[in-house]
C-alpha cells in the first residue's frame, strides 16, 4: 500500500517539476541574480549537480572615473562553459542593497521588475542590455548576476545546472564644476506654474522633472523669451529639477504643492 501511494506521489510531481522547469526557460521573475538585496538567491535551488566548467564576467562601457546621472551604458554578460543552454538574472545596486537605475532588454533578454533576466535559453550565455542610471546620485552601482549552465533536456529528475555568480563596480561621477549650470527656480514650492530663470547668454534649455525613484515625469524646453513652464498635472511631491543648456547641467530640488 506504502509504494503504491509512493508511485503516486511520484507521478505527481514530473508534471509539476516539468511545468515549474519550462516556466523558467524564460527567465525567473523573481530575485535571482545572487546580489544582497536578492538575499544573495539564485536558480542553484531548483538546479544543481552539475559541472560544466563554467564562468562569467560582467563588462560595461561605463568609464573608470565612474557613470554619469542620467546616462545610458551598454551591458555584457558572458558566458564560458561547456554547456549549450545557458539563462542568467542581473541587478544594479548600491551599497543600502537597492536596486537602481532602469534596464532596457536587448536579443535573448527581458526586464523582469527592477532586474534583467534572459527571454529564452541562450546556447552561447551571451547576453547585450541598455542600463539607464539614475537621474540622481544614489551612490556606487554594484552589478550582481547568477548564470545558469544546463543540460537543458527538459526531464525534470535529471537535468543538472550550475550556479556561478559575478560582479562588477562603478562609482557616480558628480557634475564637474566646469560643466554646472546655475540657474534660478521661483516660486518653490509651487502649484501651477514656475519660471526657470537662465544664466546670462543661455537662450534655450530643456527642463527634467524627475520624481523620487528617479522617473522622469516632465520635461519641457523653455528659452529666454519665456521660461515659464506649467507644473499643474505634476502629482503632489518632491522632484528633482534638471536644468540642461549650453553642455551644461544643473540640478535642485523642487517641491510641487
Amino acid at each position: 500500500m506504502k509504494k503504491h501511494y509512493f508511485l503516486k506521489f511520484v507521478l505527481l510531481c514530473i508534471p509539476i517539476s516539468a511545468f515549474l522547469l519550462m516556466s523558467s526557460s524564460g527567465g525567473r521573475s523573481d530575485g535571482r541574480s545572487g546580489s544582497p538585496g536578492d538575499g544573495g538567491n539564485t536558480c542553484a535551488a531548483c538546479h544543481s549537480g552539475g559541472n560544466f566548467n563554467a564562468s562569467a564576467t560582467i563588462t560595461s562601457n561605463i568609464p573608470a572615473t565612474g557613470y554619469l546621472l542620467n546616462t545610458d551604458y551598454t551591458i555584457s554578460v558572458n558566458t564560458t562553459s561547456s554547456s549549450s543552454s545557458h539563462g542568467f538574472q542581473l541587478s544594479a545596486e548600491n551599497s543600502s542593497n537597492t536596486k537602481i537605475g532602469t534596464f532596457t532588454a536587448g536579443s535573448g533578454s527581458r526586464v523582469s521588475g527592477n532586474t534583467i533576466t534572459h527571454s529564452s535559453p541562450s546556447s552561447s550565455g551571451n547576453w547585450t542590455f541598455t542600463w539607464k542610471s539614475p537621474a540622481t546620485d544614489l551612490g556606487n552601482v554594484t552589478f550582481y548576476t547568477a548564470v545558469n549552465a544546463a543540460n537543458g533536456n527538459g526531464r525534470a529528475f535529471d537535468d543538472s545546472d550550475q550556479t556561478v555568480t559575478a560582479t562588477s563596480s562603478s562609482s557616480s561621477l558628480s557634475t564637474s564644476e566646469a560643466r554646472k549650470l546655475d540657474f534660478d527656480t521661483f516660486p518653490n514650492p509651487a502649484t501651477n506654474q514656475v519660471t526657470i530663470q537662465l544664466p546670462f547668454g543661455s537662450e534655450k534649455a530643456t527642463v527634467q522633472f524627475y520624481d523620487y525613484i528617479g522617473r522622469l515625469a516632465l520635461t519641457k524646453t523653455i528659452s529666454s523669451a519665456n521660461e515659464k513652464i506649467n507644473i499643474e498635472n505634476l502629482s503632489t511631491g518632491v522632484y528633482i529639477l534638471k536644468v540642461i543648456a549650453d553642455d551644461k547641467i544643473g540640478s535642485q530640488k523642487f517641491l510641487k504643492q
